[in-house]
Parts: structure tokens; sequence; C-alpha cells
């Protein structure tokens, strides 16, 4: 009877010499995506074009826009000009060039090029070109592959400008939303009080200056959970002076999770929301303000006790639909996943009668997110 030899793991039975090559390809690539993604320059082509020519195995690979080489390397410096006349050639007619470089080393490993076009959204606005010692359809094949591959990078890097610039003109379309209603309303409270309290009066116009200071600035897309919510803070103080006891508040904050970061204006909407329905129809309305601490995330809940809403209408809402978005949810929503990934949009637990909870989470670290 034969007995199966329990067998010490070994580093060669990782996989066959294929998926090593596979592997290594990948994590060139992977290396390569960074400065891609940040879009077509000096700087990020000189940050990338090694890991490129790592890529292809070839003496020299260079990266242009469509009117000059923006970095070189490997081997060949001698024919950038040559190299430069076929980008132009390329940019102009966006076919893959093929073409024997003028060459008197004998020794030179660049004696022939290969050009092929980087295009996005149909438009060329680059080129990646090789250098090899020979010509060969398989090396012409590959930077094609190649380029396209670059473009794909390129592409997502506009993606993610017009996304920003989207989210930023959807902060600007918040703060017009907060300019005709919310200034003349809280003016309104705070002229009440001018002869009655002049000192309230005094009070509630800092507030009401700091709170616009805040929501008017312009200071980068992300800022504290301890900022927003003192806005929110001085934003409520305003409600109150207009709504009085009508408005019951109750705020339970960690301490622990105030530097958290997260995208600005991303709560006061919520809490403007739910100041709107919480008091709609009814003589008093409670919200409820919940940040507290859970692993790695922090956990943001938004509550009132008013009409609730149809969970349709909110789907709709969160999906896009400007006619019912009058708060901005579906603005909030967009820019948490876009911040943190779609793991991060809002949950909104609602029923009509039933009152209505915002829930936010957003991890308490993320790369390149900071305030």
């Amino acid at each position: 009877m034969t007995r199966d030899r329990w067998r010490p793991w070994r580093r060669n039975r990782l996989g066959s010499e294929a998926d090593r090559a596979t592997f290594r390809t990948l994590h060139t690539a992977s290396l390569a995506s960074p400065a891609l993604r940040e879009g077509l320059t000096a700087d990020s082509a000189d940050r990338s074009i090694r890991h490129l020519r790592a890529l292809l195995g070839t003496p020299a690979a260079a990266l242009s826009d469509t009117e000059e080489l923006l970095a070189w390397d490997g081997r060949g410096q001698h024919h950038r000009d040559d190299v430069r006349r076929l980008v132009a050639q390329v940019s102009e007619h966006g076919d893959v060039t093929v073409d024997m470089l003028p060459c008197h080393d004998g020794g030179c490993p660049s004696r022939h090029a290969v050009v092929s076009p980087l295009v996005v959204d149909e438009v060329v606005v680059g080129t990646l070109s090789v250098c090899s010692p020979y010509q060969s359809g398989a090396l012409v094949r590959a930077t094609e592959e190649v380029a396209r591959w670059v473009s794909g990078q390129l592409e997502l890097a506009q993606l993610d400008v017009s996304r920003t610039r989207l989210m930023e003109a959807e902060v600007r379309a918040l703060r017009a939303q907060i300019s005709p209603h919310f200034v003349y309303n809280s003016l309104g409270a705070i002229a009440s009080f001018v002869r009655t309290d002049p000192d309230r009066a005094r009070m509630l116009l800092l507030e009401f200056a700091d709170f616009t200071r805040y929501s008017f600035r312009r200071h980068g897309p992300y800022t504290t959970l301890a900022e927003e919510l003192r806005s929110i803070e001085r934003y409520l103080l305003l409600e109150q002076a207009r709504f009085g006891d009508r408005l019951q508040v109750t705020l339970q904050i960690a301490p622990e999770v105030l530097p958290v970061a997260v995208p600005f204006l991303c709560i006061q909407p919520l809490v403007e929301n739910a100041v709107r329905h919480g008091l709609e129809g009814q003589q008093t309305g409670h919200l409820r303000i919940v940040a507290r601490d859970h692993d790695q995330e922090c956990v943001i809940e938004v509550e009132d006790d008013g009409v609730g809403e149809d969970p349709e209408r909110v789907r709709r809402a969160l999906a896009g639909d400007a006619g019912l978005d009058a708060v901005g949810l579906g603005n909030v929503d967009a820019r948490l996943r876009n911040a943190f990934s779609d793991d991060y949009g809002l949950v909104v637990e609602t029923a009509p009668g039933a009152g209505t909870k915002v829930i936010v989470r957003v991890p308490k670290f993320a790369p390149g997110i900071h305030a």
C-alpha cells in the first residue's frame, strides 16, 4: 500500500513560468499606472516610461504629446529628432508607423522605431514609441496593445478630472441653494431680536457670519468632521432662532471621530433636509445627530421624526433625479462614493409617517484623503 507523503511548500510550485511571466507583466503595469492616471504630462511620462519600456523589453521607449517628446528611457538618445518626426506623422494621421532610423553607429540597438498613437475619446493625444535593433511584427502588435492600455489609463485620468469638476460644480450648486432661502430666513430671525434682545441678535449675527464663511470657503474638497459639525451647530442655532421650541435637537458625538476627513458639505444638506421634513406639518420636530466610532469607520446618523418619505422617491433622488433632489441627497451620495468607493454611499431608512434616518459611513483613514 502506498501512502501519500506531505511535501513541503516550495516557491516553484506557485505556477508555471508562464504564470510567473504574467505576474511580472501585471506588476510592471501596476507600477506605471499611478503616474498615467494623472494624465499625460512631462512629469507623469517621466515616472512611467521606464516601466513601459520594461513591459516591452526594448532598448528604448518614449512618450510624447502631439508636439513634443515628454520622456525618453534607454539608449539611442541621438535618435530623438528622428522619432520626433515620426511622432508628428502619427499625431496627424493616427496610424501606427514603423520605420528604420538613419544611423552611423554600427552598435546602435535602436535602429528601428515603432510609433503608436495614444487615443482618448477618439482623439490622438500623444504617442508611445519604442526602438529596437530589428523589425518585428510581434513588437508592433505588443506596442499597439501597450499603447491601448496607456490610452485607457489616460481616459480614466480624464474621467477623474471630469468627475472632480462635476463634484465641484455640484458643491457650488449646494452653496447656491443656501443663499436665497436660508440667508433670507436667518436675517429675518436676527432682525426680530434687534430691539427685544440685542445681545442675542449680535450673537446670532456672528454665528451667521461664521456659517456663511465656512459654506462659501474655497479650501479643497475635504474638511474634518469637527469643522462640518461646528458649521451645522451654527446652522441649527439660526434655525432654532426661527422656530423656537418647535425644533428640538439632540447631538451625540464621539470625540475620537472629530478629526476624520469627510467631503466638504456632505452632512449639512442631510441636516437641512431633516429640519425641513422634521417640522413639516408638525407642531414640533426632533432632530438627532449621532457620530460614533465603529472599528475602522466613522458612522454618522441624521434622524428626524417627521413625515417620512416614499422610499421610491428617495431611490430616484439618490440615482440623480434632479427634480426630486432639492436638498442634494444625490450630490452627497455621489461625492461619498467618488471619495471612498461605492461601499460608502448613503443609506436612507424612511417610510411615509415614520420619519427618516440617513446613515453615512466613512473610513477613518483613506489614502489620499485629508482635510
